[in-house]
C-alpha cells in the first residue's frame, strides 16, 4: 500500500472534487484518480462513488478514510519527530480561529515563528464547530476558540484571553455621553453583525433575547476585517468584543459603550487534539501558549476593557 494513494484519499475527502484535490497532491487528475482505484483494487473495495464528477464516499469508503487521516497524520509527525531529533522542528501548523480571535494570534505566531523558524504556518479563519470537526478529522493541528461555551470534545486546552462585549453606534446617531449602557437598552438602529453561525453571534442574541432585545441586522459578515471596515464608515452599529477595537481607528466616528448589567465575560483559548503522543508541532504550539499564558508578560486572563 503506498502513502501516496491513501494522501490522494485523503485530499479527495478534503477537497470534495477530483480536480481541487489533483492540484493539492501536486498530480494530475488521471493520476489520482488512477491512484485512488489501485487502492480500492488493492483492499478489494469501493471506496468512492463516480459520476460525472465526484458523488461522495461509500460507506466503507468513509471508514477507510478516517484511517487514512490517521495514517497520514502520523506519517507527518514521525517527518516533525525526525526532524526535532536532528535539532531543529519543521513541518506545518495548520491553525484556525474565531473571527473574533484573530487579532490575537499575532501574538501568538511571532512567538512560535521566532522559536521555531523552519516551522510553517497556515491560519484559517473558521467557527467554533468547524475547529472542533477540523481537529476530529485531523484537517487541523489547533484552534483558538471558546472554552467555556458550547462543549469541547476531545481537546486539549489552553486559557489565553478574556472575552468582553461593546455596544458601537455612529457618532451622529449617539444620544448618551455615558461610557456604559445596559443590554436592555440596546436601541434599534441599523446594524452589521457576525452571522448567525458563529458563536460570538451566538452569545450575543443569547444575552440579548434575555434582554428582552432582538436585533435585526441589515448586514451580515463572517470577516472580521470586513465588520471593522463597514464600522470605520460611521454608518452601522453593531455589538463586539473588545479585540475588534484593534482594528478601527479612534477618530471620533464612532461611540464606544461597555455592555453591562451583567458584564458578559467567555474565555478564549488554544485547543488541539487530546491525542497521545501530541505531534511535535502541536507540543511546540502547546509550549508557547503556556509561556505567553503564564510569564511576566502573559495575557492569560487578559481583557481588552482592562488594557485598552
Amino acid at each position: 500500500m503506498l502513502l501516496r494513494h491513501l494522501q490522494y484519499l485523503v485530499a479527495l475527502g478534503r477537497e470534495r472534487h477530483f480536480a481541487r484535490a489533483a492540484a493539492a497532491c501536486s498530480v494530475t487528475q488521471p493520476s489520482l484518480s488512477a491512484g485512488i482505484k489501485h487502492l480500492e483494487e488493492e483492499l478489494g473495495l469501493l471506496l468512492v462513488l463516480r459520476g460525472q464528477r465526484f458523488e461522495g464516499f461509500t460507506p466503507a469508503g468513509e471508514q477507510v478514510l478516517a484511517w487514512a487521516r490517521r495514517i497520514v497524520d502520523e506519517c507527518g509527525s514521525l517527518k516533525q519527530e525526525a526532524s526535532r531529533l536532528r535539532g531543529e522542528l519543521e513541518g506545518g501548523i495548520r491553525i484556525a480561529a474565531v473571527p473574533t480571535a484573530l487579532t490575537l494570534l499575532p501574538v501568538l505566531l511571532n512567538a512560535v515563528a521566532t522559536n521555531h523558524p523552519r516551522v510553517r504556518l497556515i491560519v484559517h479563519s473558521r467557527s467554533s464547530d468547524e475547529i472542533q470537526r477540523g481537529l476530529q478529522d485531523h484537517d487541523l493541528d489547533a484552534g483558538i476558540t471558546y472554552l467555556d461555551r458550547e462543549p469541547l470534545v476531545n481537546v486539549r486546552s489552553i486559557p489565553l484571553f478574556t472575552e468582553r462585549y461593546l455596544l458601537l453606534l455612529p457618532a451622529a446617531l449617539a444620544s448618551t455621553e455615558a461610557t456604559a449602557m445596559a443590554w436592555a437598552d440596546v436601541p434599534q438602529l441599523p446594524y452589521c453583525l457576525l452571522p448567525g453561525d458563529m458563536q460570538n453571534r451566538r452569545i450575543i442574541e443569547a444575552q440579548l433575547l434575555a434582554a428582552g432585545i432582538e436585533l435585526h441586522p441589515v448586514i451580515e459578515t463572517d470577516s472580521v476585517a470586513s465588520l471593522a471596515a463597514l464600522l470605520k464608515t460611521g454608518q452601522w452599529a453593531s455589538v463586539v468584543p473588545y479585540s475588534v477595537l484593534e482594528l478601527l481607528p479612534d477618530d471620533g466616528r464612532l461611540t464606544v459603550l461597555e455592555l453591562v448589567e451583567p458584564v458578559l465575560e467567555h474565555t478564549l483559548g488554544l485547543v488541539v487534539a487530546a491525542s497521545e503522543p501530541l505531534t511535535p508541532t502541536a507540543q511546540a504550539l502547546m509550549n508557547v501558549a503556556e509561556a505567553l499564558a503564564h510569564g511576566p508578560a502573559g495575557i492569560i486572563n487578559r481583557s481588552y476593557l482592562s488594557s485598552s
